[in-house]
């Protein structure tokens, strides 16, 4: 015997026959509870056996849960046993150090309130010293009233060397103001070493490194002098102060 629709209640014979959730259908007749559209194996969504589309589909959605009496024993039973839980860990840890129960909220409040509280102490004592609003005047020379203790270093450990920093190179000494350029002198063969090295400043100058030999130089005046770079081959004027007689 054929089966009946679920939809139509008429019979349903083999060719035209859908079978799923739990129930026969007519293909015409499997369709979406809601708007109707007819629907296939692959594209239905049963909900309570019934057939829906995607977009009809019953969304499912979390219900509050009341205060009930029940309800309101269970979360103060829950409670209860959370403080005597709290309770056992305390005494198992009690004795052992006071970081076992230092980082609970209540414990990290109290702390950072009594910071708060002594940093505001120590300020107001500071500024009644400093402004002198408490007792006598205090008199850095008078060891009588003085009661301030004074201020003591450390003492150095037995094993720690002290090195002291080496002393920089001495830097050279800056060029002498020129007057004005002078015509290179006669040479008379004296001869010199470069303790510093130089830059030429003008056109008339010459430029040497430490350790150069200056040839056929010439005093022009207290600062200044004029030779020849035996290393370059140039002439020139130079500062008196960054070399030396050989």
């Amino acid at each position: 015997m054929n089966p009946l629709c679920s939809r139509c209640d008429r019979v349903v014979y083999p060719t035209e026959k859908v079978n799923c959730l739990d129930k026969y259908w007519h293909k015409g007749c499997f369709s979406c509870e809601v708007c109707k559209m007819t629907l296939n194996m692959k594209n239905y969504k049963g909900f309570e056996k019934r057939p829906y589309c995607n977009a009809h589909y019953p969304k499912t959605s979390f219900t509050s849960v009341a205060d009930t009496p029940e309800n309101l024993r269970l979360k103060q039973q829950s409670k209860m046993q959370s403080q005597v839980l709290y309770k056992e860990e305390f005494e198992k840890n009690k004795g052992k150090g006071f970081s076992a129960v230092a980082d609970t909220p209540e414990l990290q409040r109290i702390k950072k309130t009594q910071d708060q509280i002594s940093n505001i102490k120590y300020h107001e004592e500071f500024e009644k010293t400093r402004m002198g609003g408490e007792g006598p005047p205090q008199y850095p020379h008078s060891p009588q009233q003085n009661t301030t203790p004074a201020y003591q270093p450390p003492a150095a450990s037995q094993n720690y060397h002290y090195e002291p920093e080496p002393a920089p190179a001495p830097a050279p000494a800056p060029a002498p103001v020129r007057q004005a350029a002078a015509a290179p002198p006669p040479s008379s063969g004296k001869r010199y070493r470069a303790v510093y090295d130089y830059t030429a400043a003008d056109e008339d100058e010459v430029s040497f490194m430490d350790g150069d030999m200056i040839l056929d130089v010439q005093q022009i005046d207290e600062g200044w002098m004029y030779g020849r770079v035996e290393r370059t081959g140039q002439q020139g004027m130079l500062p008196a102060n960054y070399v030396e007689a050989m």
